[in-house]
């Protein structure tokens, strides 16, 4: 038997239930990014404390040591690039941030391969053993060095390099060795704690950002317009529709289906046979047509404009909606539209708040922001809703 509310109707159980598994999925698929970013994190948080290298690791490579040079890392497949123009690269920093989106297999223009050969990752230089020869870069004499961020290539400057060079790797093996590099070159000028700090950092910013489990949506929340296919959206386009099709009729003017202009007929006396009238014979009688009068046309309607779809830029966190609220900072919201609890969770008696909208620390959403107690029944102030 399917539940009913009091006036036995289906409808507001029907849209809870599809609230709340919109809103699971939309939990669990933002979960699931949050938890591969975090498990990332802290891989290298584990890489960092634990990166060593060995000079057995260099054994039967075609390179000789320093006595305390150690081989940190080696790659086989490896290609030496350059830059056939003149460029200025940033010098280089200790940023480890992991890459947020997917490196693309390609040479980005005007750079040239040169060699391929085995990158060597040493505690002092790089090095690039090739079948043409040797090329390496030494940590002290690095003065510029870029990763491009759609592209496996990573260029760097050096004091005893006239052109800007690089390395070219597979996409899958390009962030290891953009990390590992910037480990040794932490290491070369004694600042391995600073990169250590930095991702104890990364991982405290994002623990915040986990996302939280939904409020359960119940019948009780349901509004009227949800009981109509389509919402808020299908009453405007009907409400739309109402004002357009009068105007239609009136400028199609369906009464005059020739669509000329009607001119009055004068009445004309019918002709008589006879030379003089007699008292038998009454005069016809021949009544006037009707005068119509065409009323001038009237100026067409126009249709009312469309309002412009909400942005579907980066909302921060945000569930998606059509109302372009998103974390991301901006002007606050202080009179919300009316379905915004069809997209975000509520607190109870939301309407009830005198201030802006604020997400609490529970995940809901609250029109208590600026007020002394906001979300004081749910963890506090998490971060503001702006548009």
């Amino acid at each position: 038997m399917a539940k009913t509310e009091s006036t036995g109707s289906t409808w507001r159980y029907r849209w809870a239930h599809r609230q709340n598994v919109r809103r699971v999925s939309t939990y669990r698929g933002a979960e699931a990014a949050w938890r591969r970013r975090d498990d990332e994190l802290r891989r290298l948080r584990v890489l960092a404390a634990d990166f060593q290298g060995s000079a057995a690791a260099g054994a039967g490579l075609p390179l000789e040591l320093a006595a305390d040079e150690v081989v940190l890392w080696a790659l086989p497949a490896a290609q030496l690039v350059e830059v056939r123009h003149t460029t200025v690269l940033p010098a280089p920093d200790l940023t480890v941030a992991p890459q947020t989106g997917p490196l693309r297999p390609r040479r980005p223009d005007g750079v040239r391969v040169t060699d391929a050969g085995m990158a060597v990752i040493t505690s002092r230089r790089l090095v690039l053993l090739g079948g043409r020869g040797r090329r390496e870069w030494a940590y002290g004499r690095i003065t510029g060095l870029a990763h491009d961020p759609a592209a496996p290539v990573t260029l760097i400057q050096a004091l005893d390099r006239r052109l800007t060079s690089g390395l070219l790797l597979p996409t899958d093996a390009a962030p290891d060795f953009r990390f590992k590099l910037t480990l040794a070159f932490a290491d070369a000028i004694e600042q391995r704690a600073a990169v250590l700090d930095q991702l104890d950092e990364l991982i405290a910013e994002h623990a915040q950002l986990k996302p939280f489990r939904p409020a359960v949506n119940t019948p009780a929340q349901a509004r009227f317009t949800a009981r109509v296919p389509g919402g808020r959206r299908t009453l405007a386009v009907a409400a739309a529709i109402a004002l357009l099709v009068p105007a239609a009729l009136i400028e199609s003017d369906p009464s005059d289906p020739t669509g000329g202009a009607e001119v009055a007929a004068a009445a004309t006396p019918a002709p008589t046979h006879s030379a003089a009238p007699t008292h038998s014979a009454a005069p016809a009688l021949i009544r006037p047509s009707p005068v119509r009068v065409t009323p001038p046309p009237s100026k067409p309607t126009r249709s009312p404009r469309p309002s412009p779809s909400a942005s579907q830029g980066p909302r921060c966190g945000a569930p998606e909606n059509p109302l372009g609220y998103d974390y991301c900072g901006g002007t606050r919201i202080r009179k919300p539209a009316a379905e915004v609890c069809d997209w975000f969770d509520c607190v109870p008696q939301f309407w009830s708040g005198r201030g802006y909208l604020v997400q609490c620390r529970d995940g809901s959403v609250s029109l208590t922001g600026g007020r002394p107690n906001a979300c004081a029944e749910h963890g506090g102030v998490r971060r503001t809703v702006a548009k």
